[in-house]
């Protein structure tokens, strides 16, 4: 735990990341608020499940490309426009409802396209603001252990100001972005960090190898979360308890929670590359017993255990993103995870439908440990890819210059 406290006593960490914590709350907020509001407005579940996936998918498309200005222009000129940008369409779609449709459908793709990429931004800025590779693997794990905490206060918050009215909710969704969003963009290690030139070429970090494996392995991943999400309410539905899926996802985001702590709190031995393989085994092990499907007890546990290696992946992940990244195109290429994961998601709940309609719960939670599954076989097929670049040689001409 040494690590931590070492880590959030310098200048500026414990702000950015409690800032970007704050900013990323309508992360866990929009899509619950969005339904709400739609059936609140006389809407059916099948508008209200379309206008939550194009929010997480309009999300996802634009993360990369907001990153992608965020590493030519700076964090501030992109952060802030951003911000108010989403919070414009949250504000819009509580004043016009769900109807007129092309108007909500904008709205909401405004609000998802427009969400400030904090967390990519973050990433981007540790190593600039800590000291040596231990800190900054010690602020990643830290990073993604806490970001679970979004997704159990999120909601809670969501449906506290839906007790007032969800144009309420909707609000105070797009404030809270804005908020944090201040409070980042306005510290001086945000205003100062500049992306490194880059090449000018359409790709940006796609051109990595690596990378494309990583953020197809973590899409993977993200299709194994979605169907949690989706599967735990089945789940309590078949059990006739509704707060089932509540505490379930809790005992998720405890785990991962815990595994994100523990993994920070030690240096690890060995490179990331050799260790990731390792932690996505795990992770799939811990998706696999869910279809069983067993008592809530029983079931409580093994949510628990699902989420333990969760942000240890995640963590080892960004360290890679850190290395397979071109020049100047960090910040994108951090993007590009949030993006994968958030389309993984999407595609993580459609599947957990499917099987629930097929197959019951069982049925419902199986797409998690194919998700997991897959995810480690793409990492295995290109790890090669995963090694990080060795240095170029010095010529005996070149030293001589030296």
């Amino acid at each position: 735990m040494r690590g931590y406290v070492v880590f959030l006593r310098r200048p500026y960490a414990g702000r950015l990341l409690g800032g970007t914590l704050l900013g990323r709350l309508p992360n866990g907020m929009g899509m619950l608020a969005v339904v709400l509001h739609v059936r609140a407005d006389d809407g059916g579940y099948p508008l209200a499940g379309t206008l939550a996936a194009v929010l997480g998918l309009s999300t996802a498309a634009g993360q990369p490309v907001l990153g992608r200005a965020m590493d030519r222009y700076g964090q501030p000129r992109v952060l802030l426009p951003a911000a108010c940008a989403s919070a414009a369409g949250f504000a819009l779609l509580a004043a016009v409802g769900a109807a007129p449709l092309p108007m909500a459908v904008a709205a909401v793709f405004a609000a998802g396209f427009a969400t400030p990429p904090l967390e990519a931004g973050l990433r981007a800025l540790w190593p600039d603001v800590l000291d040596g590779p231990e800190q900054v693997d010690a602020a990643y794990a830290l990073d993604a252990a806490a970001q679970e905490l979004l997704f159990t206060l999120g909601p809670l918050l969501v449906v506290a100001a839906a007790v007032v009215n969800t144009e309420t909710a909707l609000l105070i969704t797009g404030a809270l972005g804005i908020a944090g969003t201040l409070v980042v963009a306005l510290s001086g290690p945000s205003r100062r960090w500049r992306g490194r030139p880059r090449a000018s070429d359409w790709a940006g970090p796609l051109r990595s190898p690596g990378l494309r494996v990583l953020l197809l392995s973590l899409a993977c991943a993200g299709i194994a979360l979605g169907v949690y999400s989706v599967a735990v309410v089945a789940y309590a539905e078949d059990l006739g308890r509704d707060l089932a899926s509540g505490l379930l996802l809790a005992c998720m985001a405890g785990g991962a929670l815990t595994g994100g702590i523990v993994y920070g709190a030690r240096r690890w031995a060995g490179e990331p590359h050799r260790r990731l393989p390792w932690l996505l085994a795990a992770l799939a092990a811990g998706y696999l017993p869910l279809v069983l499907a067993p008592g809530l007890s029983v079931m409580s546990v093994l949510a628990f255990v699902s989420g333990v290696f969760l942000a240890p992946v995640l963590a080892c992940s960004f360290t890679l993103v850190d290395r397979l990244a071109p020049d100047g195109t960090v910040t994108e290429a951090f993007a590009w995870i949030v993006a994968a994961i958030g389309a993984g998601g999407s595609v993580g709940s459609f599947v957990s439908g499917v099987g629930q309609a097929a197959a019951g719960v069982p049925g419902a939670f199986a797409g998690a440990g194919v998700g997991g599954v897959l995810a480690l076989a793409l990492c295995l097929l290109g790890a090669r890819t995963l090694r990080p670049a060795a240095a170029p040689a010095v010529t005996a001409d070149a030293a001589a210059r030296l």
